[in-house]
């Protein structure tokens, strides 16, 4: 029996396309077609929190120069990624380090089934793009106030930091830390809709993450080594 059949979040899918306008296919054509047109030395896949990055300024000042290409599509899950990445998002290019961020739209999934996803994700990269570096970026917290889903997330996290190490050259990275409150609030400030992160969001986690991919991008093979932050 294989991931898949036993996780329905390990189950690779597209998008139906309920409002008939097709603009999910038509965004993972496009990636396809960057991926023939570019050579990144990292790729962002995931949901809309990859997607959003993209528009803001902290992309153009510390990813850009990274030579990043950025693959989210807002409302994705693990199936969804798994589909895109199984169909062209991961042919004709060779990038160094490939940064996952996705699993917050998997609702009706269980803890255990949203991080296999995100293992599955990590499997198929590093079977597919053997000589990259995995960075898996933690689920953040959400809603205004402590709530169901936003401990669900903070679970997947623990599940993650405990089991990625053992799929080879991955780095769990939680960049959730900053944004709940003492009073357990999370303010507009940081998420403008309390999910989705405001450009002050945004700067705030950016600094963490271009860091560790610079530490990535700088190693060799050699010395590359786990990093749980």
């Amino acid at each position: 029996m294989s991931v898949g059949d036993s996780n329905p979040a390990a189950v690779p899918s597209p998008v139906q396309d309920v409002q008939g306008d097709d603009r999910w296919m038509s965004q993972h054509t496009r990636f396809v077609l960057e991926c023939k047109d570019k050579e990144p030395d990292v790729l962002f896949v995931g949901d809309s929190m990859v997607q959003l990055l993209h528009q803001y300024e902290v992309w153009q000042e510390l990813f850009s120069p990274l030579h990043a290409l950025s693959f989210g599509i807002g409302g994705d899950t693990t199936s969804h990624v798994l589909w895109r990445l199984q169909n062209g998002e991961l042919e004709n290019i060779t990038p160094k380090v490939v940064v996952v961020w996705v699993g917050t739209n998997n609702h009706e999934h269980t803890v255990e089934q949203i991080a296999g996803g995100i293992q599955a994700i990590v499997h198929l990269i590093n079977t597919c793009q053997p000589q990259a570096k995995v960075v898996v970026l933690g689920l953040l917290p959400r809603g205004e106030r402590p709530n169901p889903l936003r401990e669900k997330n903070a679970e997947v996290n623990r599940v993650l930091r405990a089991s990625l190490p053992r799929l080879g050259s991955v780095q769990f990275l939680d960049v959730g830390s900053g944004f709940v409150q003492s009073d357990g609030t999370i303010s507009t400030h940081d998420m403008f809709d309390f999910l989705h992160l405001t450009p002050a969001g945004y700067a705030a986690i950016a600094k963490p993450l271009h860091d560790l991919l610079l530490q990535l991008l700088e190693e060799t093979p050699e010395e590359s080594r786990p990093i749980l932050a």
